[in-house]
């Protein structure tokens, strides 16, 4: 486990830790006071590296961060906390971003279950349109950013009811035909984590890799439920409950737009976030023109089958009234 800063240490002359707020097995995340800008309140990200790594790895690993760092730093938009400032110190790497006040999602999905309820859909659809929003900033960089880690825990809800799509620890940058292993990057959370991002390599991944965590994410905060993981759904197809059985107050259209982003092989789900989020959204989405045009498609099977079938009949009839006739 990382070693904890002490409250009251000062990194690079200028964050005051306050107290540990994350952690994880590569650091920590603390809130810290800012000693130039007066009363504002940060979020540091600590990146530990291991020092036994072969010197030419651990210096990719350090460029790496550093490239990825200011690459964030460039960002700016309302739904995702502002990348301020990253340095170095000794074998550790730092990320200072805005401090978002409020509760993750997960906590207030948390208190519903705990009082018998679940999270109403048209919350959640809307909190689902504000990381829609952010995806698809993201995803639109260039080069394209994917997040890798969406999950209740990562969204906090400002009290002025803004979702922010919280820690960058599994971002990664999409160079077009490069494959690329950083330090930022992980396996994310099993329940939330598509197959394709297990291995570590995350040559498959892409921005329907986080559509997948997006709609796992809604299937928790709707469902109070986590999905099935991907490992036991491959195993077992019924593994995986429909929303529905669970909450029946979500809608059928909600419930195929979850689906369909759940889809085990990427191609099977959304091509992209706008594409989820109208399924989530308006009645005439892709999915549901799908839906209604293979709906058309059997009726116009079932039509010509009994076209045919009468065209039968009749053939039937007049040969029948031939050899009358003859007779």
């Amino acid at each position: 486990m990382p070693v904890q800063l002490k409250p009251g240490v000062v990194l690079h002359k200028r964050y005051k830790i306050d107290r540990v707020i994350g952690q994880g097995g590569k650091g920590c995340i603390y809130l810290a006071e800012d000693l130039v800008l007066a009363g504002r309140s940060c979020a540091v990200k600590e990146v530990e590296h291991d020092p036994s790594l072969p010197e030419n790895v651990l210096k990719e690993t350090r460029d790496q961060f550093h490239q990825e760092a200011t690459i964030l730093a460039r960002l700016d938009h309302p739904n995702l906390p502002k990348v301020s400032d990253f340095f170095s110190i000794l074998d550790n790497d730092y990320l200072v971003m805005d401090f978002v006040p409020g509760d993750d999602l997960r906590a207030l999905m948390l208190k519903a279950s705990q009082a018998g309820k679940f999270l109403t859909e048209g919350e959640v659809i809307g909190w689902a349109t504000q990381l829609g929003d952010a995806l698809v900033y993201l995803h639109g960089q260039q080069p394209a950013i994917l997040h890798r880690d969406i999950k209740p825990s990562n969204m906090k809800l400002t009290p002025s009811g803004l979702l922010k799509l919280v820690d960058f620890g599994l971002a990664r940058m999409l160079a077009p035909g490069e494959v690329t292993v950083t330090i930022l990057q992980g396996q994310g959370t099993a329940q939330y984590t598509p197959l394709e991002q297990y291995g570590g390599d995350s040559a498959h991944t892409d921005v329907r890799s986080d559509i997948y965590s997006f709609a796992a994410t809604l299937y928790h905060l709707l469902t109070n439920e986590p999905p099935a993981n991907v490992r036991d759904r491959f195993l077992d197809s019924a593994a995986l409950i429909p929303p529905r059985e669970l909450n029946q107050a979500i809608s059928p259209r909600t419930e195929r737009a979850i689906l369909w982003g759940l889809q085990l092989h990427p191609s099977d789900r959304p091509a992209s976030v706008q594409a989820f989020v109208r399924a989530l959204t308006e009645e005439s989405s892709p999915l549901s023109r799908g839906i209604s045009n293979h709906r058309k498609q059997k009726v116009m099977q079932t039509l010509e089958i009994a076209l045919s079938a009468i065209a039968i009949g009749l053939a039937m009839i007049g040969l029948i009234l031939s050899l009358v006739h003859i007779l």
